[in-house]
């Protein structure tokens, strides 16, 4: 990853590639699943300590999809912010793509 992304629309692209195993994509969403719960959790019980999980659950999910079924390193360490607005990105694909069926 030795290229420098001005916009995040050209880095898409490189994130999608990054994620082309069905496994490691679905472990995205899961991650992603269980911090929009925990912060669901967070706001409703006003348990705000449940705050630190997030990063560990959408993270941890990720990564292990990374090293187990990628064979890759994940983008966030070269590009943290992009990276965040992709998972989403992706996340919120792969629930369109789910109501389309």
């Amino acid at each position: 990853m030795t290229h420098s992304y001005k916009r995040f629309a050209d880095f898409y692209p490189f994130y999608l590639s990054q994620h082309q195993h069905p496994t490691c994509r679905q472990l995205h969403f899961v991650g992603s699943c269980l911090v929009l719960l925990l912060i669901g959790i967070a706001l409703v019980s006003q348990a705000w300590w449940l705050c630190w999980f997030i990063p560990f659950v959408g993270y941890g999910f990720a990564w292990v999809g990374h090293l187990v079924f990628e064979k890759n390193r994940p983008a966030t360490f070269q590009y943290p912010f992009y990276s965040l607005m992709a998972d989403w990105v992706m996340f919120a694909q792969m629930i369109r793509g789910f109501f389309k069926r």
